[in-house]
């Protein structure tokens, strides 16, 4: 779930992840560690965690 939620506001509303967390109130070390944690990183270019 955290992973469609945070590809989808990156598609449709913020430019980096750091801007999503700003705006949401949230650690973005914390989400890029999760979302590590389960085999995902954050891809620059295309702007979502693959």
């Amino acid at each position: 779930m955290l992973l469609s939620f945070v590809n989808t506001k990156l598609r449709d509303e913020y430019d980096s992840p750091e801007s999503l967390c700003e705006a949401m109130d949230e650690d973005v070390n914390e989400i890029k560690q999760k979302l590590s944690s389960v085999g995902y990183t954050y891809n620059k270019e295309q702007n979502q965690f693959k």
